[in-house]
């Protein structure tokens, strides 16, 4: 799935985000990614999903190899990811249904099955009650949870999702981290970076990856 060996970035600024760190993600793990701001957390994201090339190193995401994988490939890749961060990119004046269904533009779903299926994404989110409200009518955890059902309609085998609890308080922030944890299946991998190691249910998690200084300091969870 995702397998990472001595992988370094290095920005152009001279800047060490990530200084030669090991891991491995398999099919179906559910795994949280902590660590401080500036850690290296989101110039992982960016690794991943092909946004940055590594320095030096291996990266290998769904059979993609990421330091010489061309544009199509790379294009091909994000395909096979559902991302959820936290510029949520919903369009005001657009209900939650259209939102959903807008992100359906460039997959291979036909059109007569758009509200179809944005319909039973949103309900899988427990928002099939507010398919009809605008986007700027929404709580900033009801706006999290469209941007987690436009994700999940790609049926990606990888869901990323950076620092999905930014801005909610903690009844909301467990709410979207319990939905998130309940998409993980035997072919869908969850990854989730986050600050807030307080709500991490360390039981559900396969894999704990603590990230600071640009080097994995923490490798844990329950491995079930």
């Amino acid at each position: 799935m995702i397998t990472a060996e001595n992988l370094k970035l290095q920005y152009t600024d001279g800047t060490e985000a990530l200084k030669g760190i090991d891991f491995q993600i398999n099919k179906g793990e559910l795994v949280y990614i902590t660590g401080p701001s500036g850690s290296g957390k989101t110039s992982l994201i960016k690794l991943i999903m092909g946004e940055e090339k590594p320095t030096s190193g291996q990266l290998k995401v769904l059979e993609h190899t990421m330091k010489t994988e061309n544009p199509q490939g790379i294009r091909d890749l994000r395909q096979k990811i559902g991302p959820v961060f936290q510029e949520l990119k919903l369009i005001n004046g657009r209900t939650s249904l259209e939102n959903v269904m807008l992100g359906m533009r460039f997959l291979s779903i036909p059109r007569n099955q758009w509200k179809i299926k944005a319909t039973e994404a949103l309900d899988k989110v427990r928002l099939g009650h507010k398919i009809l409200a605008k986007a700027e009518n929404l709580s900033w955890g009801e706006r999290q949870r469209v941007a987690i059902a436009r994700a999940i309609t790609r049926k990606p085998r990888l869901i990323l999702a950076d620092e999905p609890t930014g801005n909610l308080d903690v009844e909301n922030a467990v709410n979207i981290l319990n939905i998130l944890n309940s998409l993980r299946d035997e072919e869908t991998t969850v990854i989730i970076t986050t600050h807030a190691t307080h709500l991490i249910d360390e039981t559900a998690a396969t894999q704990l990856m603590h990230i600071e200084n640009g080097l994995i300091h923490l490798n844990g969870g329950s491995h079930s």
